[in-house]
This record gives C-alpha cells, structure tokens and sequence, in this order.
C-alpha cells in the first residue's frame, strides 16, 4: 500500500474550479476530508472501489469525487468555489474491507499531509 500523497490545491477566486489529486494504492474507500482555520475536520466526500459516492450534503453538486483504480488515484473536482471552502484538504484511504464507505474518520487508516485551498472573495 502506498501512503496517500495529496496534490492540486492552490489559491483561487470566488467561483474559481480546482482539481485535487491523491495517489494512493491497495485500499478500498477513499475519501477526501477537510478542515479549515479553528474548526474540526469534516468529511467531503467518499467512494467505493466500485465508483459509489457519497457526499456530505452541504457540498453536493459543486464537488464530484472520482477514482481511476488503473492510476491508483482519486480525484476531487470542485467548481464554484466559495471562501468558506478554504480549508486544508486530506485524502484518506481504508485497507480494511468495509461493507459501505462513510466520511466518519474511524473507517480510514490512512491519511494524507493535506494540501491547501485558499479561495478569496
């Protein structure tokens, strides 16, 4: 298994797109989280080896996350982008099988340093 390795974040205008990247290999969900300034960490979005998503509810229809297993990579793409979505971004990955991927932390054994979004208004 390789160790998650994030990649794409970048400062952007309001309305801006971003695309991040994460490599990963030999796990089942993946999952991107996030925490900006002074708040917890939330879960973004997840899915499964067999393209299954799941969205927290807040950030469905701007942000779509993908896999390409051939690449070993998982992408999240995010458009319309708005000041509260900077935060430092994080890919999670889970070596254990599960029978349904969440964005509760305690199913991802792997994580990511995070890289950051910066959105200005």
């Amino acid at each position: 298994q390789v160790q998650p390795v994030e990649s794409g974040g970048d400062s952007v205008q309001a309305g801006g797109s971003l695309i991040l990247s994460c490599a990963a290999s030999g796990y089942g969900c993946m999952a991107w989280f996030r925490q900006a300034p002074g708040k917890e960490r939330e879960g973004v979005a997840t899915i499964e080896p067999d393209g299954t998503t799941t969205y927290d509810f807040s950030e469905q229809g701007r942000f779509t996350i993908s896999r390409d297993n051939a690449k070993n990579s998982v992408y999240l793409q995010m458009r319309s982008l708005k000041p509260e979505d900077t935060a430092m971004y994080y890919c999670a990955a889970s070596s254990t099988i599960w029978r349904w991927c969440s964005l509760r932390e305690f199913q991802y054994n792997a994580w990511g340093q995070g890289t950051q979004v910066i959105v200005s208004s």
